[in-house]
């Protein structure tokens, strides 16, 4: 079968060396009191002030800094209005901004030193080491009260022996101690570096691997995802690749943490699905997985005409993989038809959307073709049912820019749906829905974010373009392709 496409593991980021504040739409709101993570439920919203209010880091990949193409850089946006331009160039950020570095190609936020605030972990795989291209970086920029205002570079403990380090990064207590650990992944190595919480140090608290049996070679590994699956207090690791039978057959894999952190005894292969996501669905204190199948090909073992997601659910030992549910446009409920080149399930999330209690899930379908506009993108949100039983297509509902109130309109390649992020923006107990679109305006991109009102249903409140927050308008810079998760 032919390999699936990589484009939900890009993660650019752009951006100048400014910082701005900004007021206005979705992303101001008054203080509230923090949320904590509750063991098996989908990851807490980011906050990197403390000031109880969801933060959200956007990239903007391929964004030019300074003159340098693909430099990149990435839009922080605080809850209370402020916003903040981030690249290589800024004050506090280890290293420069050079072209193609791709600083912000993959995100992802927790709080590594154990202070109260979350940090957030930057991939700049594109980087040049001493004598070696593209040998690749991640730096941690660490929370505060004033919100993320320096950062630490982590040492590669491997710098030898692959390129692109920090590719994939993904946030997870993997060994229960209360500190968030650093998972960091190269697209050609099946051995994932596991950084754990500690000191503001580059080695913070230590680092060991851990190799996913999955195939050996380049282009073998595109995401990494975390959750706790068993229940057992302690974040377990997934991995997207591909199984070793097979150069072209995705897989995941599940690879339980431990008091001693994440161990490749006890790896299940899961299905194909390039994104994933991690919460509690049918309220049993188990954390279950969501798998996005955005593929066409009838080959894909359980993919569907023009993509599905499936839900595998969590027990204690691990995931449960004699029921999986599948859900796909085609599914009772569900608005619109499986077409091909949709890409249902090409980016999804969980979150409590109508404040219920129970998870929902936003699933991105970028390739969605609207009258006769192709590629303009949808989302689609599935509701977890009332009495906490699991995800139904009972009730979707089906947004686009064609929708009443969402800014500007649909237009050919517009890829609304590129990513989506679920977080209580305005404070008010229920997940909003921040969605990019990085085929906006000729590839720049954009971001929006919709309101979510008491009955579950969504209403527009902002767009945040590339002019909003001050990234170059030269070239494409793809704001929007990715936000940290």
């Amino acid at each position: 079968m032919d390999r699936p496409r990589r484009t939900a593991s890009l993660r650019l980021l752009t951006a100048t060396a400014a910082a701005l504040t900004l007021t206005g739409g979705l992303f101001v709101a008054t203080a509230g009191p923090a949320t904590a993570a509750t063991p098996g439920v989908a990851e807490s919203d980011a906050d990197f002030n403390g000031d109880g209010l969801a933060d959200t880091a956007v990239s903007a990949p391929v964004a030019y800094v300074n003159g340098r193409g693909g430099a990149g850089q990435v839009v922080v946006l605080y809850g209370g209005g402020k916003r903040a331009l981030i690249s290589q160039n800024t004050a506090g950020v280890p290293g420069g901004a050079e072209a193609v570095d791709n600083f912000g190609f993959a995100t992802a936020y927790g709080d590594f030193d154990a202070d109260g605030f979350d940090d957030l972990a930057v991939g700049t795989p594109g980087e040049d080491g001493t004598a070696d291209p593209d040998s690749g970086t991640v730096a941690i920029l660490w929370g505060s009260a004033q919100g993320l205002t320096s950062g630490t570079t982590v040492s590669d403990p491997r710098p030898a022996s692959h390129d692109w380090f920090g590719y994939a990064l993904e946030a997870g207590d993997f060994d229960g101690n209360g500190k968030d650990d650093l998972a960091v992944g190269t697209p050609n190595s099946t051995t994932v570096d596991i950084v754990r919480g500690g000191a503001r140090t580059n080695t913070l608290g230590g680092a060991y691997t851990v190799r996913f049996p999955g195939m050996s070679g380049e282009n073998v590994l595109n995401n990494l995802h975390s959750g706790d699956v068993d229940g057992d207090g302690k974040d377990d690791l997934l991995t997207n690749g591909y199984e070793k039978t097979s150069a072209a057959n995705n897989a995941n894999y599940y690879l339980p943490g431990t008091a001693s952190g994440v161990r490749a005894t006890g790896a299940v292969k899961l299905p194909a699905g390039i994104i994933t996501d991690v919460g509690d669905v049918d309220s049993d204190g188990k954390g279950d997985i969501v798998f996005g199948l955005e593929w066409d090909n009838g080959t894909v073992p359980r993919s569907q005409l023009g993509g599905a997601v499936l839900i595998a659910h969590g027990t204690a030992n691990g995931p449960d993989l004699s029921g999986i549910q599948t859900i796909d446009q085609d599914t009772a409920g569900v608005p619109g038809a499986g077409e091909k080149g949709d890409d249902f399930g090409g980016e999804l999330d969980l979150g409590d959307i109508d404040g219920d209690g129970h998870l929902d899930l936003v699933v991105g379908a970028r390739g969605e073709d609207l009258a006769d506009v192709s590629n303009a993108g949808a989302i689609v949100v599935l509701y977890g049912a009332k009495d906490g039983s699991g995800i139904t297509g009972a009730g979707a509902g089906f947004y686009s820019q064609g929708t009443p109130g969402v800014p500007n309109s649909n237009e050919k390649d517009d890829k609304f749906g590129t990513d989506v992020h679920i977080d209580d923006l305005d404070d008010d107990g229920r997940g909003d829905v921040v969605v990019g679109a990085n085929g906006e305006n000729g590839y720049n991109g954009a971001v929006y974010s919709l309101h979510s009102n008491a009955d579950g249903t969504l209403s527009a409140s902002a767009g945040i373009y590339t002019s909003t927050v001050g990234i170059s308008a030269t070239g494409s810079a793809q704001f929007g392709v990715n936000f940290a998760d």
